[in-house]
């Protein structure tokens, strides 16, 4: 399974337009993961907050679909899953409210973002629910990824700048 960018359809008219943003049978017919065990918000109020590098590992690992829906970030996943023809690359994409793009990430993905404006919010359904025995996360600088963010984070958890190097637990995580 990949990640993937999924687009809203629009239905649209004079008013503006109308578009789902999850849809069990289109996922499905996809491939894809489709059951919501959460929803979840995020806002931040200065640009270049970066949150993440997040996930679950097993037995709790979850899909996330990420939208923006107030100003702009930049998403970044990582592939954590051994097995995997793209394990340990990333890739990045700008989510906005006004691109109304999503991005799907597959179980065993580490999902962060850097906000691009100030004021911007972020919305995400997940197919499992929050276990914090199994919550971890990779330090968005980690040199073991290479990730090229649009900038240096100005606001950053101290979580957040201090989880482990990659190499010397890749062995230890399971998806």
């Amino acid at each position: 399974m990949r990640a993937r960018v999924l687009e809203v359809k629009r239905i649209e008219d004079h008013r503006g337009f109308f578009g789902r943003i999850w849809c069990q049978n289109e996922l499905r017919q996809q491939g894809l993961k489709s059951e919501i065990a959460q929803a979840n918000v995020g806002f931040s109020l200065k640009r270049g907050t970066l949150r993440g590098l997040h996930f679950q590992a097993a037995p709790h690992t979850e899909v996330k679909v990420v939208r923006c829906t107030r100003g702009s970030m930049f998403d970044v996943i990582v592939d954590l899953r051994p097995n995997s023809p793209s394990y340990k690359r990333w890739f990045g994409i700008e989510l906005s409210a006004d691109n109304h793009k999503m991005l799907y990430v597959p179980e065993g993905c580490a999902q962060g973002y850097i906000t691009l404006e100030d004021n911007t919010e972020m919305y995400y359904n997940t197919t499992e629910f929050y276990h914090p025995e199994t919550a971890s996360g990779v330090r968005f600088d980690d040199p073991e990824f290479g990730i090229e963010w649009p900038m240096a984070p100005a606001v950053i958890s101290d979580q957040d700048r201090s989880w482990p190097d990659y190499a010397g637990r890749a062995a230890q995580l399971k998806f």
